[in-house]
């Protein structure tokens, strides 16, 4: 009850993709529906993916179907950025945290048309699936904030950080969950933060290190805020807004101009 796409076949009809075994087994159908042998390339799209029901899931929320649905505490804005955005960051409230998934930008990959590692502005990592003109997305978003009792904290996070020598910053992976244990820390008032221009990021020693390969050095590195290089980064969200003319809701063109005042620009 899996389903799988853009994967090669098996002549036994299962799914196979390059890593999967050390080497491809005989008789393959690529992911085009073509017979494939060695040297033709690739025999799974680097974009396959997998679909599997929600209820499988061994972590899920018990509750994650009750029709009055479930309280959201938190929404996590996540992008591919090998410099510039830190490991992890909380908006300073409902609004800011518009303006900061509003302000998102990734570097392709295989799973984005166009070329690897260049970037390319995605508000909200929606612009795929985004139907009708983002500045009214924003709009929305901003709207719903002031229509809750208690809005969910807002996040942004960025896994893909690498040092002067291109080594990543941060093991990602499972580890991962102990940026999330800070989240949830955040969310219920007992983890400590440090306040830079664009929101809060852990202070000193609030972030769970022991166990892994992480120096008190790196997670400095891996969690800087720069001037240097978030002013320009501003300049070209700047341009970026541009477009959405008087479309684009208010409070995101003054959210980008506190934070260049914050940066002293």
């Amino acid at each position: 009850n899996t389903i799988f796409t853009n994967v090669a076949l098996t002549p036994s009809g299962e799914p196979w993709w390059e890593g999967l075994s050390a080497s491809p087994p005989a008789g393959l159908t690529d992911w085009r529906g073509r017979p494939w042998r060695p040297g033709d390339g690739p025999a799974a799209h680097p974009n396959s993916r997998f679909t599997v029901l929600a209820q499988q899931c061994p972590s899920i929320a018990p509750n994650w179907e009750e029709p009055q649905g479930v309280p959201i505490s938190g929404v996590i804005f996540g992008s591919r950025r090998t410099g510039v955005i830190p490991l992890v960051f909380e908006a300073f409230d409902w609004s800011h945290g518009v303006f900061l998934g509003s302000a998102m930008s990734t570097e392709t990959t295989a799973a984005i048309t166009g070329k690897v590692g260049v970037v390319r502005r995605d508000p909200m990592a929606m612009i795929p699936f985004c139907g009708y003109n983002m500045a009214d997305y924003f709009g929305h978003w901003l709207a719903t904030g002031p229509r809750l009792a208690k809005p969910p904290r807002i996040f942004r996070v960025n896994w893909f950080r690498r040092d002067a020598d291109g080594r990543f910053l941060w093991p990602g992976y499972g580890e991962n969950v102990r940026v999330l244990k800070w989240m949830v820390e955040r969310i219920r008032g007992t983890a400590r933060a440090e306040e830079t221009p664009i929101g809060w990021v852990p202070a000193a020693g609030a972030l769970e290190t022991d166990g892994i390969d992480v120096t008190p050095a790196t997670l400095r590195e891996a969690l800087r805020c720069d001037a240097g290089e978030w002013l320009p980064a501003l300049d070209e969200l700047g341009e970026f807004y541009k477009q959405f003319g008087s479309r684009l809701p208010a409070p995101i063109a003054e959210a980008l101009a506190r934070t260049r005042r914050r940066f002293g620009g």
